[in-house]
């Protein structure tokens, strides 16, 4: 898997580029020189914890013929102060959408955060630590 990156203006506005030519923007904020034209890598790095386990969470409840009509997810993360400013912490709450079984939501979650998305777990191995909770909210 290779990204291939590009600034964009004379700052630190960059566009990212996958195989299949789609593209994500990032920027640096404003306080450092960016434009705020982007999100910042720290922010997409829980951009992708969401999207990776959303992806994991959406697969397991499709299987089990669960109603899902949507899922919403808050990523917070926890920075150290001192530079490098990394994440010592994680709390993922997800908000499932649908007429969805309450153990079978929970278990979606749960492999999804412990043993499937790829991304949370590359960050407890980094050793941040990673939370979650859920609920189911029906129509």
């Amino acid at each position: 898997m290779t990204i291939n990156l590009h600034r964009i203006d004379d700052a630190f506005n960059l566009e990212a580029t996958n195989a299949d030519g789609l593209t994500v923007v990032s920027d640096g904020s404003p306080a450092i020189g960016g434009n705020n034209n982007g999100m910042r890598p720290m922010e997409m790095v829980l951009s992708a914890v969401g999207a990776c386990s959303s992806i994991d969470i959406i697969l397991l409840l499709k299987k089990q013929r669960q109603d899902l009509k949507d899922i919403r997810i808050a990523v917070t993360g926890e920075r150290r102060d001192e530079e490098p400013r990394i994440f010592t912490g994680i709390h993922v709450s997800y908000e499932l959408v649908g007429d969805i079984d309450e153990k079978k939501a929970e278990r979606a979650c749960r492999l999804s955060m412990e043993k499937m998305c790829s991304v949370s777990l590359m960050l407890k191995a980094g050793g941040v630590e990673v939370t979650w909770d859920y609920k189911v909210v029906s129509e």
